[in-house]
């Protein structure tokens, strides 16, 4: 006896997360806003210190979070930016916030250099390697080009100034970073919801579905890298001003390690992710000021734990909470 034909009935469509009130989101920074009244200089410098490490997370995870390319040279980009503003404010005398905008092209310009050998097809591990080389060179330039860096010892930045307004204390740079920290959020956050951050999946996905699809894979990969270079640029910008003095020594393999570990736990291909990252690895350290030694064994120790239990970082936690922290442009 023939068995009768069962058509499926129609689906349920999936939900989707509710979108985050634009309200909401602009909550947050000028909740923060009085938080140096309630801080001393050093705390500040922490928060500030955080600050600057968001724009260094999110231009990291734009390449490896969102393109899905293992690529090292976000330490590259970081020393771009930092000296390229103290080149310009200590030998040429110009404010900070004019050096802002140089620091972040001469980022995406080392981005699209740094993005010659995915152009190639160079994939992976060695892909890592290479990106990790040309943050090496830039260190050694750094050493050598003494008449313009200081050589091993240096360079002093001028105090930062904002229209003629010296950010002389820690709480007065506090607004001026919170404000570029705001801005490359918002920024990449439309990048990521363009077309342009749809391209970005579709690579990291399949890439050679995505060339079959007709999406120019090389043009995106060279956009990412650049822009990755630009943002990371700008918090290079802000680290010279927060310091007031860099060394070739601030952008080795450990500032490396720090900076894949501040994107590891946060979550990768998460701008939350960046910003909670950035917030945790950046505080760490005072806790284990009085333990010399164990800091470097606390990354380890997350980076390897996060891998195992949490392999989308704490980003993934806020998101099991309540989905508005569900980032839309994230595919699982």
């Amino acid at each position: 006896m023939a068995q009768p034909i069962v058509t499926p009935g129609p689906t349920s469509p999936t939900p989707r997360a509710p979108r985050l009130p634009r309200w909401l989101f602009w909550l947050i920074p000028l909740a923060l806003l009085p938080l140096p009244l309630y801080l001393d200089q050093y705390r500040q410098y922490v928060v500030n210190l955080i600050l600057v490490y968001v724009p260094v997370a999110i231009g990291f995870n734009v390449v490896i979070g969102n393109l899905g390319l293992l690529a090292f040279c976000n330490v590259a980009f970081f020393g771009i930016g930092a000296y390229t503003s103290g080149v310009l404010a200590l030998k040429l005398g110009l404010p900070w916030w004019v050096t802002i905008l140089p620091a972040g092209l001469m980022g995406a310009l080392a981005g699209a250099a740094a993005s010659v050998p995915a152009l190639r097809g160079v994939r992976l591990f060695y892909l890592a390697i290479m990106t990790l080389a040309f943050g090496e060179l830039l260190r050694w330039v750094y050493i050598r080009w003494v008449p313009v860096t200081g050589g091993s010892f240096g360079m002093s930045v001028p105090p930062p100034n904002v229209f003629g307004w010296v950010l002389d204390n820690e709480g007065h740079k506090y607004y001026a970073f919170l404000a570029l920290a705001v801005i490359t959020v918002v920024l990449t956050d439309r990048l990521l919801r363009s077309r342009f951050g749809r391209a970005f999946m579709a690579i990291k996905d399949n890439e050679q579905a995505a060339a079959a699809m007709g999406i120019p894979t090389d043009r995106y990969i060279l956009l990412a890298f650049a822009w990755s270079g630009f943002v990371v640029g700008i918090g290079g910008s802000m680290y010279a001003a927060l310091i007031g003095h860099i060394t070739p020594i601030a952008f080795d393999l450990t500032e490396l390690i720090l900076q894949f570990a501040v994107v590891m736990v946060g979550g990768l291909g998460s701008l939350t992710g960046s910003v909670l990252g950035a917030a945790l690895i950046t505080t760490a350290p005072e806790f284990f000021r009085p333990f010399p030694g164990f800091l470097e064994l606390l990354f380890g120790v997350l980076i390897v734990l996060v891998i195992l239990f949490l392999p989308r970082g704490l980003a993934s936690l806020l998101a099991r909470l309540h989905p508005l922290f569900v980032d839309r442009y994230y595919r699982d």
